[in-house]
C-alpha cells in the first residue's frame, strides 16, 4: 500500500459521522439501491453503503471495481450542485475510480436498464463469472 492509498483509508472523525448519519436518512432511491447491492446479492460484487473517500461521501461502492454509483435527487439539478458533481467525478476517477449517476426518479421506471448498466460496468472492470440464476448476463429482475 503507498502512502497515498493509507491516506484514502484514514477518514476524519467529521466525514465518518457524517456518512453514518446519511445511512440512517437515505433517501427512497437510496433504499431501492441499496435492497439491489446489499450482501453480495449484485451477481457477489461487495458494496459499501455511504462509504467515505477523502472529502466525500460515495452513495454506494464497490471496492473490487472501484465503481461508485450514485442516485441523484432533484437537489443534484441545480447548476452550482452540477458544478460540484463534476468537481467530485474528476477527483474520484483521478484515484482510478468511476462514477455511474443515476436520477432517483428513474430507478422504478428503469430499474433493468439501470442494473444492467451496472452489471456491465461491474463486468468491464473486475469480471466475474456469470451466475446461474442470470439469463443470457443480464441481472434477474427481482420487484424491488
Amino acid at each position: 500500500m503507498n502512502l497515498n492509498e493509507a491516506t484514502m483509508l484514514k477518514q476524519p472523525l467529521k466525514t465518518t459521522r457524517i456518512a453514518r448519519n446519511l445511512r440512517q436518512r437515505e433517501s427512497w432511491g437510496e433504499r431501492l439501491m441499496w435492497a439491489w447491492l446489499r450482501d453480495r446479492r449484485f451477481t457477489g460484487y461487495k458494496f459499501r453503503r455511504q462509504h467515505p473517500l477523502g472529502p466525500y461521501i460515495l452513495d454506494f461502492f464497490c471496492n473490487g471495481a472501484k465503481l461508485d454509483v450514485e442516485v441523484d435527487g432533484f437537489q443534484h439539478g441545480s447548476p452550482e450542485k452540477q458544478v460540484n458533481d463534476v468537481t467530485r467525478d474528476a477527483f474520484l476517477e483521478n484515484r482510478g475510480i468511476k462514477v455511474l449517476r443515476f436520477w432517483s426518479s428513474h430507478l422504478r421506471q428503469n430499474k433493468q436498464v439501470i442494473r444492467d448498466k451496472i452489471w456491465q460496468t461491474l463486468q468491464e472492470r473486475a469480471p466475474q463469472p456469470v451466475p446461474g440464476y442470470c439469463a443470457s448476463g443480464k441481472v434477474a429482475s427481482n420487484e424491488n
